[in-house]
């Protein structure tokens, strides 16, 4: 089917979107075009105040509307404990835990050498620059169990050795109701890593 281009425009940019392929783009470019031009106006609205009204943390790196995040201005939050995470989707998912009640540091990628990603294109400096106070007692790393969440995870262990700073990883393994039958070789490896006593 030929779309108009300002049609085939809008497909572009919902396709553009993470996770987005050509079919649901056409359903949601058809669905702009469905909505009242109030409706439409709100939409767009709401995106243009959000990319205005929100920034990075200078702590942690997460997004905030606040000069600094509720995480990290919060005095009841333990310091002295960095959780390291790939992205600021990711601190909401820890948070959900209930389990945490450190502060946390967002990396914004992992190092890639093969999509040209180098640790300077990370945050890395301004954790160390966190670390340096001398307030930090552990970094847990908590990005994603990857080649290149590894490497990453490898790499800040080791700029972490001159502070004396204990570095965790979090376990992974097995999901709870999963089989043994389908899991992969890493999996399964992390799994028995993180072993605990019963």
């Amino acid at each position: 089917m030929i779309y108009s281009t300002t049609f085939s425009k809008l497909i572009d940019i919902f396709r553009a979107l993470p996770g987005v392929g050509q079919k649901s783009a056409v359903r949601m470019a058809y669905y702009i075009l469905s909505l009242s031009d109030d409706q439409v106006k709100y939409i767009a609205d709401t995106i243009l105040s959000a990319k205005e009204k929100t920034h990075y943390c200078p702590v942690c790196r997460n997004i905030t509307e606040d000069e600094i995040c509720d995480i990290c201005s919060n005095i009841n939050r333990d310091k002295s404990v960095i959780c390291v995470v790939e992205r600021p989707r990711d601190v909401i998912s820890m948070e959900k835990t209930g389990e945490f009640n450190g502060t946390y540091h967002v990396l914004h990628g992992a190092i890639s050498p093969v999509d040209g990603i180098s640790p300077s294109d990370l945050t890395i400096d301004g954790l160390i620059d966190r670390v340096k106070t001398g307030d930090v007692k552990e970094v847990i790393m908590a990005n994603n169990p990857s080649i290149d969440g590894e490497a990453t995870a490898m790499y800040i262990a080791r700029l972490m050795k001159p502070y004396n700073v204990k570095v965790t990883r979090i376990a992974y393994g097995l999901p709870v109701g999963g089989d043994l039958e389908y899991a992969d070789q890493i999996t399964l490896a992390k799994a028995l890593e993180g072993r605990v006593e019963i």
